[in-house]
């Protein structure tokens, strides 16, 4: 459970990075499972064409919407308590509700990087409670990749982004490299708000980066447009939904 300190770090900050929120083990896991999804699906590479531009390289990336219909082990997941119990403190309700999962694996050596961005650019919605939740399965140093943020960000609101090459930031503007990296170990977790400006670096290391990205909100929280449907989206992973039925 989030204590008042964490939530206040979050709610002046816009992340929190919360240290082994699953064990070494449990992580390993996931990996594997992680792995093992990807390789029975057909590969697709959905590195953004502005990726591409920031890279200056060939780069790859690897992943998957809906993580938790290809595999058990995610719907569990999404729904542990440890999980759920800090998003609702971060949001401030007793209602969590699911936007979309996705995994990302950065492959070794040529993963690619993520320009800077607000997730509100791709799924707006009307009390800005989004919040995102990646859950490192293996290390994330500097060199493989990390996510990057800019504190205090989401205090100025949803900013106008370029539509071409994947809803970003002008990089002129919001400079990768001048973002706070932020390191994880394997089992930790990182809350970022859906205003929160952040992106991540190529991964240049020997291994691959696998995480797993679960998306949330205040059930009492409407898109603004229909711009993102998924399958799932709206189930509960804590308490009820106010508005069911209506």
């Amino acid at each position: 459970m989030a204590d008042s300190s964490m939530t206040r770090f979050y709610r002046d900050h816009g992340y929190l990075l919360v240290r082994g929120l699953i064990g070494k083990d449990e992580a390993r896991a996931y990996r594997e499972e992680c792995h093992a999804v990807l390789s029975r699906l057909r590969p697709y590479d959905p590195t953004w064409g502005s990726a591409r531009r920031l890279a200056g390289i060939a780069t790859e990336l690897r992943h998957c919407h809906d993580a938790q219909f290809h595999s058990a082990a995610f719907a569990r997941l999404m729904l542990d308590p440890r999980f759920t119990d800090v998003a609702a403190a971060l949001i401030g309700s007793e209602n969590v509700q699911l936007h979309h999962t996705k995994i990302f694996v950065k492959p070794a050596e040529k993963g690619s990087p993520f320009p800077m961005h607000q997730d509100a650019a791709h799924f707006p919605h009307t009390r800005h409670t989004v919040g995102a939740a990646i859950f490192h399965f293996d290390d994330a140093p500097e060199e493989k990749g990390c996510v990057r943020v800019v504190p205090g960000s989401h205090r100025d609101g949803p900013l106008p982004h370029v539509e071409e090459g994947g809803w970003h930031l002008p990089p002129e503007r919001w400079p990768l490299e001048k973002a706070v990296p932020v390191e994880a170990e394997a089992g930790d977790v990182l809350f970022i708000g859906y205003l929160t400006v952040h992106g991540s670096g190529i991964n240049r290391s020997g291994e691959a980066r696998t995480t797993l990205l679960v998306q949330f909100r205040d059930p009492e929280d409407r898109p603004a447009d229909d711009v993102h449907r998924s399958r799932g989206q709206g189930m509960m992973l804590r308490g009820f939904d106010p508005l069911a039925g209506r």
